[in-house]
Formats: structure tokens, sequence, C-alpha cells
């Protein structure tokens, strides 16, 4: 029986699945001469990703191998496409040269690309962090750890499911790690909200999380970081940092310091608040969130920051007191405000080029930056250093202009080099002899090679004749056909073209070897004088880190003073009081939205804890209800940021916590209606509340009959008046007409209603909020606005003066048995619709008997008058 041939895998595809091995979950880009190439579902994969063309090769193997690719210059234009898709990159780079390499070219992973892990500016977005997460999941209580590793920024936190689950919707990592062991608890508790990679169960414990951290800050405990009584958040952060040998990320220096995030120092803000009130992202396509009128920073690092701010507003006094009076420093002080962004705006984000510096991935390009960004930062430490104010002094001395750095790279790079350190010309003259010397004779050289075109020329009077070079064989004179007769028996002929002869000399090839050599050897000295200023420039991470933070503070606090200025906000007072009084206050988005003809009515709002915790609010829809009740919670949110805020005035009595049940959050995909969803979210807000508590209810058990929606309103207004620990300030949005009653038994409950106007049968909205509750929905009249058919509009007042005739308390089964049926019979005398009653009225009074025909005509036809 003959033996089946099977081919052997070449040395290539060998070494290309010995890699893929270490890395199953990755696609590797695999160098291979000017192309990155991908082999088999990779390749699949890749085509359609990125919509290149797929081919088939045997690459050595019994059967054909999947193969697509794309030029190596391309990778940046291709490895974002493939990131922001998801998938984990591996990038095996050819690490030697091919032309010197004995056998296969040697081959290794440069980097692993992630979600969560990428230092490609096409992968990142400018003003938004890119966190990788790793979560450790445990009984009750988790560990959570947020690594920016394109900033260096790494937080920690440990907390209840609750609390875990804040913080994710708050960073919005783009990729989050986990115990394989732990998969099934995770997709039961996350979903699948966010790309995840699991990691094996031995990194996950206590002694691997503490030596990995320990190890990589070079300290012996974790005391100084104020994180070493948090064991599952140690196991979280140690996670991370094995993730990054994982993905070939070892020069990490840059990530010098640990932060706890302090649940106590930060306003509570649920997963349903935060979303519910669109602080950064909108619920609706089209929708504006707050931070898009919130940011006018100039800088990446202010704008990352602001969002950090937007979802932990601060709870200390001290501490928002302190952004506070730098920001109406500021207003009051608008040319020092104008001069300050005069100089912000020319600062690049060093804090993300800073890192670049450490994991040795800079251009010389970005190292001119990083210049310029300190030679502003110089102005702006030395303006806030002569301003008479002790929190403005104090960012001024945060600022290090790292003057010793920036000296040296004025002095050695070129002001405008190429991005790439191969191109040459990125050290400047004087800097090296050496280096001077061999850029002479390759200038010089380059000259000579025209004055001997020129004599050559002009000796055999060649008039065409040109000099040229190509990698074959260098140097060569160009011959015109016509000119073939001409050509000196000396010269030696190199090749034929179509058109012309290409001819070498003795004299060329020792001006090309002089020149060459010089090229490459400027090539090698440039280099290496960039490196030497790249390792220079690691000295300073931590200083330029410091800057950077501190000018993306001042940033902020800028962008906060631009809109005060420009929307007229006012300084909020915090007190350590229970009470909150806004007076005018507006929706701080909603009045952007608006057009000058079209201004947003204010209204004011006070809650306390001892006269008015509860205003339970009545009014129709579309009138306001649901503006009033976010505008209340972004304003306090905005005083606790640091802003200033879009009111008449403001005091707040600092608040712990905000809960919102704001506007339907259906979880249909998961089986849970909108009732449902709503009653777990209510649930959430009233086993968590506290004395400090802001509690915004709106529309509380519309999802359910109304008897039952009723009840469970009334009830939950109830325990939060009753509550024996806490007396949560509340406003309570509701159609609910009955619950107005409760005002008159319990003495911290106040009726109030948005006002409407009516107007010959149409309503005017005023949107004023005034004492009082309401006795009208006017339910009918915005199903009109809203374009209901006029047939189904007339039906509804039909019905609806049918119920009012009466209010005696009857049984709703009663009262729905009487209403009068739409049987499609026309019947003027029994309906009850307006034009009709009239029209009753009118015949009641006419006495045919003694009408004249002229009248009977004149009367027939007032009465038309009437239907049309």
């Amino acid at each position: 029986m003959a033996k089946t041939k099977t081919k052997k895998e070449t040395p290539m595809m060998k070494q290309f699945n010995a890699i893929k091995a270490k890395h199953p979950t990755a696609m590797l880009l695999f160098r291979v001469g000017d192309f990155y190439e991908t082999f088999g579902d990779d390749a699949i994969t890749a085509s359609k990703i990125l919509d290149i063309v797929l081919t088939k090769r045997s690459n050595g193997s019994a059967s054909e191998t999947a193969l697509a690719g794309f030029p190596h210059h391309s990778l940046d234009t291709y490895l974002p496409k493939l990131v922001k898709a998801g998938q984990r990159v591996a990038i095996v780079d050819q690490l030697e040269d091919p032309k010197t390499a004995k056998g296969v070219v040697k081959r290794g992973i440069t980097e692993l690309v992630t979600p969560g892990v990428s230092m490609n500016d096409n992968v990142l977005s400018v003003k938004q962090n890119n966190y990788l997460a790793a979560i450790h999941l445990h009984k009750k209580e988790m560990g959570i750890s947020f690594l920016d590793i394109s900033t260096g920024e790494f937080f920690v936190a440990q907390g209840d499911q609750n609390y875990i689950d804040k913080l994710l919707q708050g960073f919005s990592p783009s990729e989050v790690l986990y115990c394989r062991t732990e998969q099934e608890q995770y997709n039961e508790i996350f979903g699948d909200t966010y790309p995840t990679f699991r990691q094996d169960d031995w990194v996950y414990t206590s002694e691997y999380g503490y030596d990995k951290l320990t190890s990589h800050f070079g300290t012996k405990n974790l005391k100084g970081f104020g994180i070493e009584n948090l064991p599952l958040a140690i196991i979280a952060a140690g996670a991370i940092l094995n993730y990054l040998e994982l993905t070939e990320h070892h020069h990490i220096d840059h990530i010098h310091q640990i932060s706890r995030i302090q649940e106590d120092k930060y306003v509570w803000l649920d997963k349903f608040t935060a979303r519910s009130l669109e602080l950064i992202f909108p619920q609706n396509e089209g929708g504006v969130p707050l931070i898009d009128i919130m940011d006018k920073c100039v800088t990446p690092m202010g704008a990352r920051l602001l969002k950090k701010w937007t979802v932990l507003p601060l709870k200390d006094q001290k501490s928002i007191d302190a952004r506070l009076n730098v920001v109406h420093h500021f207003t009051e002080e608008e040319d020092t405000a104008d001069e300050i962004l005069s100089h912000l705006r020319q600062i690049t984000d060093i804090e993300r080029l800073i890192s670049k510096v450490a994991v040795g991935r800079v251009n010389p390009r970005e190292i001119v930056f990083i210049k310029k960004a300190l030679q502003h930062a110089a102005p702006i430490k030395d303006v806030l250093s002569k301003v008479d104010h002790q929190e403005i002094k104090s960012i001024a001395d945060r600022i290090n202009t790292c003057k010793v750095l920036v000296d040296r790279i004025e002095k050695e790079m070129q002001d405008n080099p190429p991005l790439n350190p191969a191109q040459g010309n990125i050290i400047r003259t004087g800097v090296n002899a050496e280096l001077d010397e061999l850029r002479t004779i390759s200038h010089s050289g380059k000259d000579f090679l025209q004055k001997i075109q020129e004599r050559e020329s002009e000796r055999t009077g060649i008039p065409s004749l040109k000099i040229g070079y190509n990698k074959v064989f260098g140097y060569y004179l160009e011959v015109r056909n016509t000119h073939k007769d001409k050509v000196p028996a000396e010269w030696i002929r190199k090749s034929t073209l179509v058109n012309a002869e290409r001819y070498i000399t003795e004299e060329l090839k020792q001006y090309e070897e002089k020149i060459l050599n010089a090229e490459g050897q400027i090539s090698v000295i440039e280099n290496k004088l960039f490196m030497d200023l790249v390792h220079a420039a690691t000295e300073y991470i931590s200083p330029i880190q410091q800057t950077a933070a501190t000018l993306a503070k001042l940033d902020c606090l800028l962008s906060f003073a631009t809109n005060a200025i420009e929307y007229d906000y006012v300084k909020p007072e915090i007190t350590a009081e229970k009470a909150l009084s806004i007076k005018q206050g507006r929706h701080p988005v909603i009045e952007r939205q608006l057009s000058v003809d079209d201004p947003y009515v204010p209204n004011d709002v006070y809650l306390d804890t001892e006269e008015q915790q509860i205003m339970v609010i009545t009014g129709p829809n579309m009138s306001g209800k649901s503006a009033l009740l976010r505008q209340t919670a972004l304003i306090v949110l905005m005083a606790q940021m640091g802003s200033f805020v879009p009111a008449q005035s403001a005091t707040i009595g600092i608040v712990d916590k905000v809960f919102t049940r704001v506007g339907a959050s259906d979880n249909l995909s998961k089986g849970e209606s909108t009732f449902m969803v709503e009653m777990t979210e209510t649930a959430s807000i009233l086993n968590n509340i506290s004395d400090r508590s802001l509690i915004l209810m709106d529309e509380i058990g519309r999802g359910t009959s109304t008897y039952d929606g009723v009840s469970i309103a009334w009830a939950i207004v109830e325990y939060l008046h009753n509550h024996k620990k806490a007396r949560a300030k509340t406003l309570f949005a509701t159609h609910y007409h009955e619950l107005n009653e409760l005002a008159e038994d319990f003495p911290r409950i106040k009726n109030f209603n948005v006002s409407v106007k009516e107007h010959q049968k149409k309503i005017i909205f005023l949107r004023k909020l005034k004492e009082g509750g309401s006795e009208h929905s006017f339910g009918i009249h915005v199903a009109q606005l809203a374009g209901m058919p006029q047939k189904v509009v007339r039906r509804s007042e039909e019905i609806l003066e049918h119920l009012e005739q009466d209010k005696r308390k009857e049984k709703n089964t009663e009262r729905i048995k009487e209403v009068p049926k739409d049987n499609y019979q026309l019947s003027i005398f029994d309906s009850v619709d307006p034009v009709a009653k009239k029209l009753k009225e009118e015949f009641e009074k006419v006495d045919v008997n003694t009408m004249t025909p002229i009248e009977a005509m004149l009367k027939l036809n007032e009465l038309k008058k009437l239907l049309s």
C-alpha cells in the first residue's frame, strides 16, 4: 500500500504555530518582508473586519491555509479597526535583519494590543481614558482595579456588588479581566457589557497580588498607598500587572503610584441615576449629556479629568469650596483667565506623551511637543504665582517646568523633526562634531556628483546627461540612445533601457562609497543621540505627570469659569446644613437647546428635613415635571463638582447620595417588564437612603393598574416621611392627584403643581411651579397635541365628562359599567359631546308651531354654524 505524502511545515510556519500556541486567543500580525500577514482563522476574521482580500496558499501544510495581509506601513490604519472590533492583536516583528539572518528570520511579539491595553494614538480617544479593569469576585464583597496604561493612572476599590457596578459604569472600561473559574458568576452579575479576558485562578490570590504590587513599586508594604487593608482590591490590581506581562508590556515605570477610590469621599450615584441624569452618555440617540455642555476644556488631560469629576462629585465641603473659590477668581479676573487659556491651548497631551517616553515608544516630534508644552507651562506658573490667592498659588507650586530637560531638547533637537528617526535630520548642528563632519561629507559629496555631471556633459558633448541612483548598482550616468555614440570607452555599461543606457565609472563608485558610508554613520549617530535624550527624559516622568495633572485641574476650573461667564451661572453656597434652596433654577442642558425667543422658565425648589422634606408635584405630561426633577439633581451635582450653577442663587446642604427613578428603563431583553424594572430601582433607593440623600421619583406605579399604582406610590411617600433614621429630601412627581391628600396628614409633605393655562379648549404650558395640588392631568389635550385622530380625542372627552359627572366614591367597576358605549349609532341627543349638548339645548328652546318659514330657515342656519 502506497504511503500518503504529507508536506512538512516550513520553518516560518513552525515559528508562527509556536507563537500562536502561546497566545491562542490573540490575532497574530506576522511580519513577512514588507507585509503583516495573518493566517488561518485569523485571516478570515481580519479580511472581514478590514475588508482586505482573502487568499489561500499551501504554506508547507497538507491543506491550503487562508491568508490575508497588508503593507507594514499601514499598521496604524488597520490596527485600530481590529482593536475597536474587540480583537486582541499580537504584533510579531522581525527581530533581526533578514539580509544577515541565517536560516529563518528570528521573530517575536513586540506588542500585544487589546481593547484595554494600547499606546496607539489611533486606538485611543483623546478626550476619554482607556481603562483596563480587573474584578475579583468574593461572596458579598468584590475587589476592582482600573488602569490606563496610556496615562499611568491606577485606581483600586473594594465594596459590594452595587458599588462595583456603579464604578464600572462611571469608569466605562474598554476591557475587563476576571478569573476563569468565576465566569458563570461574572456573567450573571455583569452580563456581556464589556469585552473580557479570563486569567488563571493562581493569579487571583492574595500572596500573588501583594507580591506583584510591592515588587513593582519597590516597597515593603502598601500602607503608603492607603490600600494595605483592601485584600480583594489588591488581588484585582495584581491581576492587571500580570496581564501587562502577558501582553508584553514590560516598561511600565510611569505607573509609579496606586490610589484608592474612597467611597466616603464622593457622592453616591448608582448606575440608574447616572444613566437617567445623562451625565456622560445620552439615553436616546441624538440626546445631549451633561458633560457635553460642561466641557469647555482646551487640553485632552482636562477633558478626561472633567469626566471623572462628573461621575465622582465631592462630599467634602472644604474641597468643594476650594474649587469654587478658584472658579470665582477667574470669573472676576477674565483677563488672567484668557492669558492662561492662550497658553493652555498650545499644550498637547503631555500626560500620554510622557507615558510613551516611559515605554520607549516616543518619536522625535513628540519629544519636541513635550518641550513646547513645558515652555507654555512656565508662563502659566508665573501668572498664577503672582495671584494673591492660596489655592491658586498651590496650583502654581505643583507645576514643574523641568527647565533642564527643556533646555537640552531645545539645544539638541531640530524644531520640526520627522516622526521616524530613520528619516534623519532630527539633531541640530553643533551638538556632535563627528555628526557635523559626516553631514558635510554627505552634502558636499552630493554637490560633487552634480559637478561630475556638469563636467562630463561638457567633456562628452552629451547635453541630456544625468546622474541617478538605484539600489541595484548605486550611482550611474544615464545617456539617451541618440547620444550613445559619444560615450567614452572607460565608462562601464550596466543596463539598457528602451530609450537609454546606464553606465558607471570608477570615480562615481569611490564617491558613492564615501557618501553612503557617511549617511549610514549619520543615521547611527543621530539615533544614539536621540535615544540618549529619551533616556534623560525618563528621569522627568514623575514631575511631568504631576504637571500634566495640575494643568488638567486648572483646565477644568477654567472650563467652569467660562460656562459661568457665558451662561450666567452663580456661585452656590455649600453648607453643612441639610436644607436645599434653589432660586430660579434652570436645567443646564435643556436651556442650551432652546432658541433665544423661547427662554427656559426657571423655578424655585426648597427642601429640608424639618418642614418641607417631600414635595409632591402634580401636573400634566409635557408640563415640565421631569425636567424640574432632573435640573434639581444636576444643579446639586454641578455644585459639588465645584462648578457654578444655572440659578439666581443656590444654597446646597451637602448631599451624600442622589437617587433617581425618572423615565422608563425597560430590560425587556432579559424578561423584565417596565414595572419590574421600576420596582427594582425603587427598592434599591428605599434600601439605601441616608439623612442627606436627595431622591427624585417620577410617575412611580404607572406600570401597573391605577389602584395598584396609587397604593404603591402612596406607601412609598409615607415610608420616606416616616423613616426613623433618614429624612431624605424628595421630589415626587405624579399623575395620581389622590396623593395630594397626604399633605393633610403628614407635616413635612407639601403639594405643588406645574401650572398650565386653559384657553378655548386648549392648554398652554406655563412650566411654573406653584403651591397646591392639581386636579386635572389634561391628558386628552396632550393626546391632541401629539396628533391623535380627532375621533379618538372626542370619544375620550365624552368618557371623561361622564366619569366626572359624579364624584361619589363608588367601585371602579360600577362606574365603568355606566360609561356610555360607543355603538357607532349616531344620536346627538344621547351623546355628551359638547357640540351635541349645545345643539340639544338650542333645539329645546325652539317652538316649531309659532315659527314662520323665514324664522325656521334662519334658526336652521344658526344651528348649522354651531356644527362648523
